[in-house]
């Protein structure tokens, strides 16, 4: 019996499913073959199954990398439905004689499947505990955050490649729904995945309608939003920029509304959380910490009420919309000066006292030291040091050393300065890329497309820019020089890559410069860029491997 034989067969007899996507046994074709994986699928498109399928076909559990204790939960149900073997979680949120229970079902062979955050990863024993286990299958859920969010949100994933490596790097498969082609860049560097196939599949959500509405003032926005919502077909999500507006919003908006955000308690959190996947809740108002892993169909419409920081997390919320493949709204409520504040939250100062810290922990520790070595000797929450453990690793003035880091050399603060700097830049000229998708006259999904490599060759005729009319006269030339994915050197920024390309305007993210928007026009009278012979090889609507760009490590 054939490979791919064997894997619809284990589908069929232990989750019940009839047929599995031709991306599906690609990805999980390349892993039975001993290969590492990248896959980057829409939400909903069964990203899940890529590991719970070949986990039955390998011998050694299958542990999974997966951010929150609620996702988890998630996951662990979904195996507990079918006639998998058993699954299991370990994380902060249970009891001690749970996560002893776990463990044991996991060493004594019960449990195939074995769920952690990347904190407890960070964690000698339990690093000790998962390789005494020998996984099989390394699982790396909601992978984005290796480069969206690991520099600050969530610092310990990308302490992941280390562990990896130190597990005797198993098979490794990563996971996401958002990652343009830098993201998946970042994404094989941090996790060190070695000459992974790449399985990416169309971005285009068609049932998804996009438009922009503009606001003059912040009182009008907010009337805005108000009137829109209330008049919309339920449920739905309202993103908002800080945890104050959430509960303005929520008030003001009413029963069967509730507010979301990192400051709640747990608890509170949990309750609205299960209160909107069982329709107890019309509309849930809340920041960016809502949202990631929920499995509710029949969400009718995600609207941001204040410009979120880039296009990765703004593709990521509204894919949160329609994923019963019905007609669904994504709305995105503008003001220029809401990007000031966007601005503001990604313009914290460098915590030199920390960074300084650190790396005198590592520079006078006998030998070297591990991270919970590092984060037990200094004053500093994990997550702080954490973050400040990866700028000097980045800077090169610390190494990584099978997990433990040893002192090179070099002034600390200095070269972390010039890491954060590059850092900020980007991070700024991604909130530029989200001024131009809301003040765009082309079509606002060849845009969105065009930024994740994909290329529509006419406009969609479905979001607010077609139904207008003006669309069409901004649409790009099929082919020509720097289509997107091209990729290119400017005279002064180097190396990067064209993100997009309308009629008027190329985006490309640079290596070193972050994304710059240039006039069609004077590049091409200019000469500011060259085409080089190596291009992204990005499939739209279709799976395979593509190389990533030049300079991208």
């Amino acid at each position: 019996m054939s490979t791919i034989e064997q894997l619809r067969e284990a589908a069929r007899k232990t989750f019940g499913w009839s047929d599995l996507r031709p991306e599906q046994l690609t990805a999980m074709e390349q892993l039975i073959d001993g290969h590492d994986v990248l896959v980057v699928m829409p939400t909903g498109s069964g990203k899940s199954a890529i590991y719970q399928v070949p986990a039955l076909l390998l011998r050694g559990p299958t542990l999974v990398v997966s951010p929150l204790t609620a996702l988890q939960r998630d996951q662990v149900g979904q195996i507990e439905d079918s006639r998998a073997p058993e699954a299991v979680a370990v994380n902060s949120a249970q009891r001690a004689g749970e996560s002893d229970r776990a463990w044991d079902a996991v060493s004594e062979g019960e449990a195939e499947y074995l769920f952690l955050s990347p904190e407890q990863l960070a964690k000698d024993e339990v690093l000790e505990q998962v390789a005494e286990a020998a996984p099989s299958l390394f699982v790396i859920d909601e992978a984005h955050c290796v480069s969206a969010w690991g520099h600050d949100f969530r610092p310990d994933y990308l302490r992941l490649g280390h562990v990896i490596e130190q597990l005797g790097h198993p098979r490794v498969l990563a996971l996401t729904a958002t990652a343009g082609a830098p993201v998946r860049d970042d994404i094989v560097r941090y996790l060190g995945m070695r000459d992974p196939a790449r399985v990416v599949t169309g971005f285009d959500r068609p049932n998804l309608h996009l438009a922009v509405r503009q606001a003059g003032t912040d009182e009008d926005k907010r009337d805005a939003v108000l009137d829109w919502v209330r008049s919309a077909a339920k449920p739905g999500l309202v993103y908002t920029a800080t945890r104050k507006d959430t509960g303005r919003y929520a008030e003001a908006l009413g029963e069967r509304t509730a507010a979301y955000h990192a400051g709640m308690k747990p608890s509170e959190r949990e309750r609205v959380h299960e209160q909107f996947l069982a329709g107890n809740l019309d509309v849930v108002i809340a920041t960016s910490a809502f949202g990631m892993g929920i499995d509710k169909p029949d969400v009718r419409f995600v609207v941001h009420a204040s410009v979120p920081e880039s296009l990765d997390s703004y593709y990521q919320q509204i894919g949160r919309a329609g994923r019963d493949g019905e007609p669904a709204e994504a709305v995105l409520f503008y003001r220029p000066e809401d990007l000031g504040l966007q601005k503001f939250l990604t313009s914290r100062p460098l915590d030199t006292e920390g960074v300084r810290e650190v790396a005198g922990v590592v520079e006078d520790h006998e030998g070297p030291a591990s991270p919970r070595e590092i984060d037990e000797a200094v004053a500093q929450s994990h997550r702080r040091a954490m973050n400040n453990l990866n700028l000097l690793e980045q800077a090169e003035v610390i190494r990584a050393r099978g997990g433990r880091f040893a002192y090179e050399g070099g002034e600390p603060v200095e070269a972390a300065t010039e890491i954060a700097r590059r850092r900020k830049d980007l991070a700024r000229s991604r909130i530029e890329v989200m001024r131009e998708y809301a003040e765009t006259r082309s079509c606002r999904r060849q845009f969105l497309l065009g930024y994740f490599g994909e290329v529509a060759d006419e406009p969609c005729g479905h979001c607010d820019t077609c139904e207008a009319g003006v669309a069409e006269e901004h649409a790009p030339e099929p082919g020509g020089p720097f289509a997107a994915g091209s990729v290119v050197r400017h005279r002064e920024w180097g190396p990067g890559q064209v993100v997009r390309r309308d009629a008027e305007r190329l985006t490309v993210l640079f290596d070193e410069a972050g994304y710059r928007t240039l006039s069609v026009r004077a590049v091409e009278s200019g000469g500011l860029l060259t085409e080089e012979a190596n291009q992204l090889i990005t499939p739209a609507g279709g799976q395979g491997a593509s190389r990533p760009r030049p300079n991208s490590s």
